[in-house]
């Protein structure tokens, strides 16, 4: 009963410090630009890159993004076979924080068929992915989706929103990426599948050059 009567004043103090490391946390820019850092061709497709609008950017919030199309050479946005989609915020703060794309694919129009998550071995070692399998009319697509930042690859939402207090109050860092694959869906899943985690495997290290130390 004598620790429960400190409990409240627990809870208020950690409040009190991850506020200050909210507050006073720094901005961190990137290492190198992530257009650069996103090879040119993956998997044999070339990559064309495309632009969101400025109402897109302004909603997202993002300190610098890439989005890229991958397909034949001469059309790649035309005849894309997979494209990465890379937000990054050197801070984060109220209004200004990563959308999860559970959120955003919904009033795009898009409709959550299955949901799971997906481990890849990297060069780097094992991560885990969000896998989102979505369906819009007579389309559907693969989405493998994951958080990077502060040396961490994470997929589990609440662990991110986790990390992110408890860095913002100890280290003054909130910096995060938000790394998005999306691969259109033929007849089989499991070849988008298995084109996607290729994918991943060569986006996840070129992300990690890009970001802060």
């Amino acid at each position: 009963m004598s620790r429960l009567r400190w409990a409240p004043a627990a809870v208020l103090s950690l409040g009190a410090i991850i506020t200050i490391g909210v507050d006073t946390q720094r901005t961190m820019p990137l290492r190198g630009p992530l257009g650069e850092a996103l090879p040119a061709q993956i998997e044999g497709y070339h990559g064309a890159d495309l632009a969101l609008s400025h109402e897109e950017r302004r909603i997202a919030g993002v300190t610098d993004y890439v989005v890229r199309a991958y397909g034949t050479r001469h059309r790649p946005a035309d005849s894309m076979a997979f494209s990465v989609y890379v937000g990054y915020y050197d801070r984060q703060t109220q209004g200004r924080t990563v959308h999860s794309p559970k959120n955003c694919l919904p009033g795009s129009g898009w409709e959550a068929l299955a949901s799971g998550t997906e481990q890849i071995e990297t060069a780097s070692g094992a991560v885990i992915v969000n896998r989102y399998l979505i369906r819009k009319g007579g389309q559907r697509a693969l989405v493998l989706y994951w958080y990077q930042g502060r040396g961490r690859v994470e997929a589990n939402e609440y662990r991110v929103k986790w990390d992110l207090l408890r860095d913002a109050a100890l280290l003054r860092r909130t910096e995060e990426a938000l790394v998005r694959i999306v691969v259109p869906v033929g007849d089989a899943e499991e070849g988008a599948l298995k084109l996607g985690a290729s994918v991943v495997q060569t986006v996840v290290p070129a992300v990690a050059r890009a970001l802060p130390g």
